[in-house]
């Protein structure tokens, strides 16, 4: 009977504060992966926010560039929906030293909270194009001059 006392005494299993420490290890280390994802989500959602509002504003600046008339110069606000989103645009027209240009301001925010502005895209709009004006021919092949020269079209080499 002793020896097998002896047994019983020597297998031991965790005490209660050795098993505390442990419990408190594990929670330190699940608060910080929690933490971690959570700042993961809320990035993610700031990227896509931000990456929409930049096409928008992009979007409205092509939008202005090909216009038939030149932007008035002033401020404008506009809502608009993107993406199954509803967005608050701020668009500023306003003039600069070169007569044939206009800069044009455009911030882009979520309608629900437009004074907290997520992207802003800048451009400079040159005046439309005039009626019955040629469109230019990106593909031409340019000819040198008559007599052309070495490896030019219309050389005599």
């Amino acid at each position: 009977m002793n020896s097998r006392r002896r047994d019983i005494e020597s297998v031991r299993g965790f005490t209660l504060i050795e098993t505390m420490v442990a419990l408190v290890i594990v929670a330190l280390g699940m608060t910080a992966v929690y933490m971690q994802l959570s700042q993961y989500a809320s990035n993610a959602v700031y990227l896509r926010d931000k990456t929409l509002a930049s096409w928008l504003g992009s979007n409205v600046v092509t939008e202005l560039s090909i216009q038939q008339q030149w932007p008035d110069i002033g401020d404008e606000t506009q809502e608009r929906e993107f993406a199954d989103q509803p967005w608050t645009l701020t668009i500023e027209i306003s003039e600069t030293e070169v007569d044939n240009l206009r800069r044009a301001d455009v911030s882009v925010a979520h309608a629900d909270r437009p004074e907290r502005i997520i992207h802003t895209v800048s451009a400079l709009i040159e005046p439309p194009v005039p009626v019955g004006f040629p469109p230019v021919s990106w593909t031409a092949v340019r000819q040198g001059p008559p007599g052309g020269g070495p490896g030019l079209p219309g050389s005599r080499e």
